[in-house]
């Protein structure tokens, strides 16, 4: 049966929030298409059977994944019942199905294929939080560009990165992903992440981007992954869905359905987040799909009855692509010849997808450049990961100068499993290795990196410590084939704090790397505890008890509890996971090649009974400014180990002359901040000016404080420069749960500036007299 669009256009506009009354009535998403392409996906829409629009809705496995997915047919692609293809790596097949597609199909509509290109392709860069603790989005920006160039050669036209989700509990494996607990910041490196795969429009030079996971997941419960999220609309709006709107004015072409349940409604079949903000409000024009099995998986949740019941209410809460699960599929055709779903909802999943694939050019060059995607690891890549990883990294203690190190040491006591260890120091396998299970380029470890640094003439002194393991193995560890290791015995654990000691008696400086393994922080991989794992945290204070200088790399995902170390270790590094050239990355650092400039995107806490913790919190009536304030808790503090915004460098910095360029300013105004930045070291660092602002009072408590404003900066010794920050609508806009809309509200606003959260530099604005407006 052949279903005609050509009545349905002009409501798949005001759906797909395409009209100018939209446009002018709301934040709309700039246009992601040229009227060509939207002419062009109109007509072919026209020409395509339901069956055929289904297959564009049907994001198929090209793999088989153990006894859960089969790998697509080639019959179903010959007939147009697919529409994507993801989990596909290998580029011959990826041609191969591609082919078949555009030779073989009726209407000849090539298949997009999908990857998860988080940080590289086949260049693996820092994972996004280290990415984000730059406080650079040029950084994210440069790293995503590079990774679009190298998956687009490989056929690979759509990622699904971003993940944009804002995580306020270290406890949440996918933190990793992210760029933290801030919605400023998160929205900076969203933008970047964007710019970056798809560049300044989308052309056939994009790989289309996937923000996901639309929205709430990074508030899981207890930190656990796939629980469900429970968050009042007003936090939603100023906080969780901030970079998310980010994301879509800078025009990302598509958006990721989450798992979970968000206010006991899942977030792949909620019309309140698919079609009442995201296409009404926000006036999105790109296409959706479900994360993985998420369609059919609305059944599991006991949302829906049976898989027709899922299909039902995904499509007519305003999804797109249902991914892997083939519950469109299957249940779509009945439903719509029933009645049940309208023509005019499947062409609305349908027709963005088709302006997505022309806007690309994907039907004018379909196929991959095989010759591009065999060159491999490149020694540009190399470099851009070396540098990005260097930028990334965040000083977070260097007591009594410890670093950087002389270049003159010649005998040196590296500790930790994690010191040579190229596949964690990545943070697991490139998308590509794991998909085609075949080897990474290698990658350079610290202790490799260490060795080459300071040559044959120094000795090197490598104690490993046991291995480390986790106690319930993750869906990757299964799906890479890992088994969880038996734990060392107590002899064992003697033997090697007992060479740890030695090691570091003859050597003139100890560097202990440790933290987690790769796939401790990731998908399914949520803790109870965030102590260091193994016996790492006595290795290191059997090392400390040498006496010698001791500096600690921390290799990692998330924030760990390492209270012992910032007590009795003088140098402590934040290196994340740095990507293949992390190795020399940290050692750029540790000898002052390189001086740190990172910041912390994350309250880092003292121990997991305190999460979630986050600087942005409301006041109470007991405020931690308070003079009489200890703690929230009798037994362990509440406030962080180090704080949002914290990160040192080899230089110091002073910030003065705070001033506004009026201290009063109507609702809507915009004035100016400016601060003088001067560098009160010896040698030239960077420094991160950060503004804070916080008001005082209104119709809704407000945080304590909110970023609004950042600029990474480098300055020579001695010099001083002027940075100037806009304070207008955007920065002092909140959404307001009384009047439901945005507002800026009169009142006095305190201004801080400085390098952290901790700023103390302080002015204050009057917004007045007593005006109200809607801010978007």
């Amino acid at each position: 049966m052949r279903y005609h669009a050509k009545g349905t256009l002009a409501l798949l506009r005001v759906v797909l929030g395409m009209t100018l009354a939209t446009a002018a009535s709301s934040s709309a998403q700039v246009s992601i298409g040229s009227v060509d392409a939207a002419r062009r996906a109109a007509s072919l829409l026209e020409q395509m059977t339901l069956e055929e629009k289904i297959g564009q809705l049907n994001l198929a496995s090209g793999v088989a994944m153990g006894g859960m997915v089969k790998p697509v047919s080639d019959e179903d692609i010959a007939h147009g019942r697919v529409g994507a293809i993801l989990w596909l790596a290998d580029t011959k097949e990826i041609d191969r199905l591609q082919r078949l597609a555009v030779e073989k199909s009726r209407l000849h509509i090539p298949l997009l294929f999908g990857l998860d290109v988080i940080h590289g392709y086949q260049t693996v860069f820092p994972a996004p939080l280290g990415m984000a603790s730059s406080w650079d989005p040029a950084v994210e920006e440069r790293a995503q560009a590079f990774a679009a160039k190298e998956a687009l050669a490989a056929g690979i036209r759509w990622t699904f990165t971003p993940m944009v989700d804002i995580a306020r509990d270290a406890r949440w494996g996918r933190i990793q992903e992210g760029a933290g607990e801030d919605p400023y910041l998160g929205a900076a490196m969203a933008r970047a992440q964007v710019r970056g795969f798809q560049g300044a429009t989308l052309g056939p030079s994009s790989v289309v981007v996937c923000a996901k996971h639309f929205a709430g997941y990074g508030a899981a419960e207890g930190g656990r992954d796939y629980d469900g999220s429970y968050i009042p609309e007003e936090l939603m709006r100023n906080v969780y869905l901030v970079p998310f709107h980010a994301a879509v004015e800078a025009g990302a072409g598509s958006l990721m359905t989450a798992y979970m349940d968000l206010n006991d409604v899942p977030a792949s079949g909620n019309p309140w987040l698919l079609t009442d903000v995201l296409r009404k409000d926000w006036g999105f024009r790109g296409f959706l799909t479900s994360d993985a099995f998420a369609v059919a998986s609305l059944q599991v949740h006991g949302f829906a009855a049976d898989p027709a019941d899922a299909a039902y209410k995904a499509i007519t809460a305003g999804a797109g692509m249902d991914m892997a699960s083939q519950t469109f599929r299957d249940n779509l055709p009945r439903l719509v010849t029933s009645g049940r779903v309208s023509q005019a909802q499947i062409d609305a999943a349908v027709l963005p997808i088709l302006e997505v694939k022309y806007q690309i050019g994907l039907f004018d060059h379909p196929y991959a450049d095989t010759a591009a995607a065999a060159a491999g690891v490149t020694a540009e890549g190399r470099s851009l990961a070396r540098t990005l990883a260097a930028r990334s990294m965040v000083l977070l203690k260097n007591d009594g100068h410890t670093l950087p190190l002389s270049k003159t040491t010649r005998s040196v006591a590296v500790l930790g499993v994690l010191a040579d260890s190229p596949g964690d120091i990545t943070g697991g396998p490139s998308p590509g290795a794991i998909f085609t299970r075949s080897p990474d380029a290698p990658a350079v470890t610290v202790l490799a990196a260490l060795k080459s640094r300071l040559g044959p003439e120094a000795r090197v002194t490598y104690v490993p410590g046991p291995p480390l393991s986790k106690v319930f193995p993750g869906m990757f560890d299964a799906f890479m084939g890992q088994k969880p290791l038996p734990p060392p015995t107590p002899a064992e654990v003697a033997e090697w704090l007992r060479k740890a000691k030695a090691a570091a008696d003859s050597a003139d400086v100890v560097v202990a790397v440790v933290g987690e393994l790769a796939f401790m922080s990731s998908e399914g991989a949520s803790r109870g505890t965030l102590a260091l794992p193994g016996a790492q945290e006595q290795m290191v204070e059997a090392a400390a008890a040498s006496g010698k200088p001791l500096v600690v790399v921390l290799v990692n995902g998330r924030p760990l509890e390492i209270n012992w170390i910032a007590e009795h270790a003088p140098a402590i590094l934040e290196a994340w996971l740095p990507g293949v050239e992390g190795g020399n990355a940290v050692a750029d650092v540790l000898f002052g090649d390189v001086n740190p400039g990172g910041k912390l995107p994350v309250s880092w806490p003292q121990g997991a009974g305190q999460e979630p913790l986050y600087y942005n919190h409301n006041l109470t009536h007991a405020p931690e400014s308070a003079p009489e304030f200890t703690s929230r808790y009798w037994d362990v503090a509440s406030k962080p180990l180090f704080v949002f915004g914290h990160g040192l460098s080899y230089s110091t910095f002073r910030f003065a002359n705070l001033r506004l360029s009026s201290s009063r300013a109507q609702a809507g105004e915009r004035v100016e901040v400016a601060v003088d930045v001067t560098n009160t070291g010896s040698v030239a660092g960077d420094e991160v000016a950060q503004i804070y602002v916080h008001q005082r009072s209104g119709s809704a408590s407000r945080p304590v404080r909110q970023l609004e404003g950042f600029r990474r900066v480098t300055l020579k010794p001695g010099e001083t420069t002027t940075l100037r920050f806009p304070l207008g609508k955007d920065e002092l806009q909140f959404w307001s749960p009384q009047a439901k809309r945005w507002l800026v509200e009169p009142g006095v606003f305190d201004v801080w500036v400085g390098g952290s959260s901790a700023a103390e530099l302080h002015t204050e604005l009057t917004v007045g007299p007593d005006t109200r407006i809607s801010a978007r």
